[in-house]
């Protein structure tokens, strides 16, 4: 099975060892592939998933029967629904104590069939090299997504025949467009006065960003993305109209409502359901991706193109070249830029979240990498934080799960060791996998942990007073984050005035260790926001 691991180019192994994984540590003992040892299992998973959601490759975990195979399932659901590619390894029982009650075991693979796009068991030795070839296939396979590999440890211990081997990885390629819709597309486009491209991480993905921005710029169409596809086109382009995902009506919402053709590339439900942009179910909409469009009655596409991203948009390019400026769009682009930088150099403490987002991008390179988790900031990542290149800014948003920035962090890290991270994380979602702090710390992995600090579950509550306009149930009290840092052996900051923002975070990236720093938020800025979403504010 190592050996099968190594054939599929595995560099890392997030996870927690267990009686019923012995034979596996064994193995890996004399491998070039690396165990990360990890303080809970759901870190491991979250690991493996920000991992291959960065590299395209599948990332690993492992864990044990039982609860150390429960313990993974979040993050295993979370690679599933934000399509990063994810291989999920769990030890069990051996095959004779299956059939009756016995300690630890419950049916695993059962289990992870919600949350998997294929799993299996191992009963055989000889199969190994299929098993290890079919998930890694399955998981980086369009769309990407999470496997599971269940092994039972009276397997895990037999011998195999010599002549069993690992099987090479072969490649695959999605297929050609069809030159019907091509043409079908280009007529449609040809017809459209005021066209919009709604881009998806599936452009991320493909690697299709330049591709897609050439396809824009040679018809002069708007782009936005998703919290996913944050990135896939720079911010400072002039067809660039940033972030489109909040569920209230934003500037960037108006340029979907005054269209007359969407165009979607690589675009998943998940990361921003149709009906909250064409809730009139009036819109033409071109699907362009490498599945066909989900079945919903606000997003009926007059033409579904299910071929390679890139080559599609290649072929487009050189179909096409009408000049589809319309003038809101420079309109809305104003307005979004002189919206994201209102409180730039405001000084208010305890710390507005506008003005936290642009010390962050201050401070980092357009090629580094922030984490998000998830909870009110966010909301604020996702609307403001200015992104000029793929894959820049993480965000959760198909499981949308709090806990994942803290162990995200080191895998993006373990991923690109050349980039400077920085996990921003509520208080509440960093309390749920602190521990993997000391992961970091052991390893001498350096990155920045930013921990908004306002001892509420922010999020719920912003909701609650938008609706009840009163919150309950959702307070709690945190530990000193500077002493609590220093217990693992990190460094500590805990920001007293605003003005310290920016050169704190330049010295915790400076210092190249593992810093956390505590930041008191104000998130009365929250309803502020909602009220204003709330209003009119189209150009008209």
């Amino acid at each position: 099975m190592i050996k099968c691991l190594e054939q599929e180019g595995v560099e890392y192994i997030f996870g927690i060892p267990g009686e019923e994984t012995l034979d596996i540590m064994e193995s890996l003992r004399d491998s070039k592939i690396k165990f990360i040892l990890t303080r809970h299992e759901q870190g491991a998973a979250f690991m493996a998933d920000v991992y291959g959601r960065l590299t395209g490759k599948a990332g690993v975990c492992l864990a044990t029967l039982g609860p150390g195979a429960t313990n993974l399932i979040t993050g295993v659901a979370d690679a599933n629904l934000d399509q990063a590619p994810l291989v999920a390894i769990t030890g069990q029982k051996g095959l004779k104590g299956m059939h009756k009650e016995s300690h630890q075991y419950i049916d695993v693979v059962e289990m992870f069939k919600p949350i998997t796009k294929w799993n299996t068991q191992i009963k055989s030795g000889e199969v190994v090299p299929e098993i290890i070839r079919k998930a890694f296939k399955e998981a980086t396979s369009e769309k990407p997504g999470a496997v599971h590999i269940e092994l039972p440890e009276d397997i895990a211990g037999a011998s195999v025949d010599d002549r069993i081997f690992p099987l090479k990885p072969n490649g695959f390629r999605i297929g050609t467009p069809e030159e019907t819709d091509i043409d079908r597309t280009v007529k449609l486009l040809q017809e459209a006065k005021k066209p919009i491209i709604l881009a998806g991480n599936g452009v991320i993905r493909a690697g299709a960003s330049d591709e897609l921005i050439k396809f824009a710029e040679k018809n002069q169409i708007p782009v936005a993305n998703t919290f996913m596809g944050k990135g896939v086109i720079p911010y400072t382009h002039p067809l660039s109209l940033m972030t489109i995902g909040l569920q209230s009506h934003d500037y960037v919402t108006c340029g979907f409502d005054a269209a007359d053709l969407i165009i979607t590339i690589g675009y998943d439900f998940v990361e921003y359901e149709p009906a909250l942009w064409n809730h009139d179910k009036n819109k033409k909409i071109i699907h362009i991706d490498t599945n066909m469009a989900e079945v919903d009655v606000h997003y009926r596409a007059g033409v579904e193109i299910i071929a390679d991203i890139k080559e599609t948009l290649n072929i487009l390019t050189a179909k096409t070249g009408f000049d589809k400026s319309w003038e809101m769009v420079t309109t809305l682009r104003k307005m979004i830029l002189d919206e994201l930088s209102l409180h730039h150099d405001n000084k208010d403490f305890p710390v507005k979240p506008q003005k936290l987002i642009h010390d962050l991008r201050h401070c980092l390179d357009d090629e580094d990498i922030l984490i998000s988790d998830v909870g009110a900031h966010k909301m604020w990542i996702a609307r403001m934080y200015l992104a000029a290149k793929p894959n820049s800014v993480i965000i959760s948003n198909g499981y949308a799960t709090m806990g994942i920035a803290v162990p995200g962090g080191i895998a993006a890290k373990l991923a690109h060791t050349n980039k400077k991270v920085v996990a921003v994380t509520g208080d509440g979602g960093f309390m749920m996998n602190s521990q993997e702090i000391e992961t970091a710390v052991r390893l001498k992995i350096p990155y920045v942990v930013v921990v908004v600090n306002d001892e509420h579950y922010g999020l719920i509550k912003w909701k609650q007073e938008a609706r009840f306009k009163n919150y309950t149930g959702v307070s709690f009290k945190n530990p000193n984050f500077v002493t609590y840092a220093e217990s693992f052996g990190a460094k500590g900051y805990h920001i007293g005035k605003t003005e310290d923002l920016i050169p704190t975070i330049k010295n915790a990236l400076n210092d190249n260790v593992v810093s956390i720093i505590s930041v008191p938020i104000d998130y009365s800025e929250n309803m502020k926001l909602t009220k204003k979403l709330g209003q009119n504010i189209c150009p008209i």
